[in-house]
């Protein structure tokens, strides 16, 4: 069996002898990509931004939408071994603007809550893995270690939604079929703490506000495994780095290479940062 053992044979720096080493990394067993249209997402609003959509809903627009966090949940599926369901829930800032009158607008912000749930195949395991974690029991230095299960890792990968419609309804308008995946009192605390909410209202006899959203996702469940590579010694890099001047600011400008791309509109994002104020 020693053919199979991990090779830990040193070499030297100079040298860039190859050799075959043992990594500890994640490996994907699965994955998809999908994209999906929610219509009609309830937007949460402060007080505040309740008073704006009650005195000004004929003037309200949506200035952009971004991802504030996610949670996501690994479960087994009992009768289909070796799958598992990923349930993700994403929690959406949707920054708004009104004319409140006189010509004058006014920001403010609301919260729109979606979930997505896919199934994948992520393989079994019956081990339960310990590691090493010096910050954990330090009166205990006999348990100074962490524990995970078998279940493996969902990863989710996307981008901030595609805005494609809003809407102001009435509080008597029972038309407008909703895409609600929680209450108000379901959101975090801790999610409207950081993010200077405040506290979110759902009255019964004011507006409701609506957006419809694209998203763009990839789902992908890992698992820790082994492997053997084949590397090569890190090389010390050449380049020597550039000390800034703060006594001659226009000698670092100069060396400032020239952003052509910024001025031919090639490979520009111009995406809107307005909501990362």
């Amino acid at each position: 069996m020693s053919e199979n053992r991990c090779s830990c044979n040193s070499t030297s720096a100079s040298s860039g002898a190859r050799e075959t080493v043992c990594i500890d990394t994640n490996r994907v067993l699965d994955s998809c990509r999908d994209r999906d249209c929610y219509e009609n997402v309830r937007v949460y609003l402060s007080n505040a931004g309740q008073e704006i959509i009650d005195r000004s809903a004929a003037t309200v627009r949506v200035e952009c939408a971004r991802i504030l966090c996610t949670h996501i949940d690994v479960d087994e599926i009992q009768f289909n071994r070796g799958f598992y369901q990923l349930n993700t829930r994403f929690y959406i800032q949707v920054r708004l603007e009104a004319c409140t009158g006189m010509g004058r607008a006014q920001e403010f912000d609301g919260i729109a809550v979606l979930d997505k749930t896919v199934i994948l195949y992520g393989g079994e395991g019956n081990v339960s893995i310990f590691r090493s974690d010096p910050e954990i029991n330090r009166c205990t230095p006999w348990c100074n270690n962490t524990r995970t299960t078998n279940l493996p890792t969902g990863v989710v990968e996307t981008v901030d939604p595609v805005v494609l419609g809003l809407r102001v309804v009435e509080h008597n308008d029972c038309n407008c079929p909703c895409y609600c995946a929680c209450t108000c009192e379901e959101i975090p605390r801790d999610l409207l703490d950081q993010n200077a909410f405040g506290d979110l209202c759902d009255p019964s006899d004011g507006n409701r506000l609506y957006v419809s959203l694209g998203l763009f996702t990839v789902f992908r469940i890992e698992r820790p495994a082994q492997f053997l590579v084949t590397a090569t010694d890190y090389s010390v890099p050449d380049k020597e780095c550039t000390p800034a001047e703060p006594a001659n600011p226009c000698s670092l400008f100069r060396n400032m290479a020239f952003p052509t791309s910024e001025f031919s509109g090639v490979g520009r994002n111009d995406k809107d940062d307005t909501c990362r104020r």
